[in-house]
């Protein structure tokens, strides 16, 4: 007979910081807010998690999924876990046992796991969680994708790209940069789809003399390529110049993206990714909503469709851009949206620092169109996507939650039909 819950032997969750590049989608998807990082690793308080799991799929290295069989009253810290740079070995029955007995419990027969509970805010009632309709699946049409071809624990650790353009693609400003990245694999395989992203290993090492953790860049071109027919995607990077206080910045990876010149070198990971990606069958609809940089991989997908679109075989459904950031200025690719065709895409913009005007942000753009985002919340062929700050992303999903409620529609029902059908995707960090 299994002992009860409390008792000595746990699976504790963790993370293996071997392969995990620190992407923060466990954090933001973690429905009890279990997961916690600082600047070195991703880590797991075994007090929180319920083991619901929701983290598990939408992982694109499977870091996430590791366990190690533990005595309860002796688990792993978070301060332990932050401290590692490899996961610790299994421990021995045999050792378990005995550990147990010395904190005085009788190991189960069978390992302890948590039931899954729901996240309460301190009223104690159920909280409003934007994580739990986020989709772990990808819309039934999307095409296949390959995952991990590189990486810690792949054949090959890293592949080397050659840059082949470093364009400035927003105005000139004194606390950010945003450039748009073109890298070329030559002859090495590296086959991505719009909605999936790469590591990139800056040289050098930290301040422990550690070497660099990978950092995670959604891809901005399409599937074919920023230049149609070559082994090439492209990155859109922004780089924050000063802190609010006016203090210089200079981030790891970002300044060493955003400062590199045609033909230098980088080693890539990856790809990664096997939701966040586009729905491929004739009159699907796409709604995008992103700030800044998360636009990355929704640039990627307006520029398939608008490929798709120039050759005359396929016939796509609404395209729908809602897309913000602190001014104009700070907004990438805001000249080539203009130029695409009204009836190709219907964009929004929101602006939450323009001098002399209210501050206005995408979930205010979306309820003023909450008609038209009413009609494809119906529609089963019609996919939503997410990108950018954590932040935005309960204003985004509530804005949705309104809109249902607004056109009579029942929200618990459409929110489990959208994460179900892979039909809501949530990318934020």
């Amino acid at each position: 007979m299994n002992a009860p819950l409390e008792a000595a032997v746990i699976k504790q969750h963790l993370i293996d910081p071997e392969i995990c590049i620190r992407c923060n989608t466990c954090e933001s998807i973690c429905p009890v807010g279990a997961i916690t990082h600082d600047s070195r690793n991703y880590v797991v308080d075994v007090s929180k998690c319920n083991w619901c799991n929701d983290c598990i799929s939408p992982c694109p290295t499977g870091s996430i999924d590791n366990y190690r069989r533990v005595v309860r009253a002796r688990a792993y810290s978070i301060e332990e876990q932050l401290g590692w740079d490899v996961l610790p070995a299994e421990i021995p029955a045999a050792d378990l046992a005995a550990a147990a007995a010395d904190a005085g419990e009788t190991a189960p027969a069978a390992v302890a796991e948590p039931e899954p509970a729901p996240a309460a805010d301190p009223s104690g009632q159920t909280a409003f969680n934007s994580a739990q309709y986020g989709a772990t699946i990808p819309p039934w049409s999307a095409a296949h994708a390959y995952t991990n071809l590189y990486g810690p624990k792949a054949a090959q650790k890293t592949v080397t790209a050659t840059v082949t353009g470093n364009l400035r693609v927003t105005a000139v400003g004194k606390d950010y940069d945003t450039h748009h990245i073109v890298l070329d694999f030559g002859a090495m395989p590296f086959p991505v789809l719009e909605g999936q992203s790469i590591g990139i290993v800056p040289p050098g090492v930290d301040a422990s003399g550690k070497p660099h953790h990978a950092r995670q860049y959604s891809i901005a071109s399409p599937r074919n390529g920023e230049r149609p027919g070559h082994n090439n995607l492209s990155l859109t990077i922004k780089r924050v110049l000063e802190d609010h206080s006016g203090q210089p910045v200079r981030g790891v990876a970002s300044n060493y993206m955003c400062d590199l010149q045609v033909g230098d070198q980088v080693q890539v990971i990856g790809p990664f990714g096997t939701s966040f990606l586009m729905p491929n069958h004739p009159k699907s609809s796409i709604v995008m909503i992103c700030t800044g940089t998360g636009s990355a991989p929704m640039r990627a997908m307006t520029e398939w469709r608008r490929r798709l679109r120039a050759s005359g075989k396929f016939e796509g459904g609404k395209l729908m851009l809602f897309f913000g950031a602190r001014t104009q200025e700070e907004l990438p690719y805001f000249g080539p949206l203009q130029s695409l065709p009204k009836d190709f895409i219907d964009s929004n913009f929101a602006f939450s620092r323009t001098p002399g005007q209210p501050k206005r942000y995408v979930q205010d753009a979306m309820r003023e169109r909450a008609a038209d985002l009413a009609q494809l919340l119906q529609d089963p062929n019609a996919c939503f996507y997410v990108c950018g700050l954590k932040a935005m992303e309960e204003g985004v999903v509530l804005a949705l939650r309104d809109i249902a409620t607004g056109a009579g529609l029942n929200w618990d029902e459409v929110g489990a039909a959208l994460k179900r059908e892979g039909r809501l995707h949530l990318e934020t960090y």
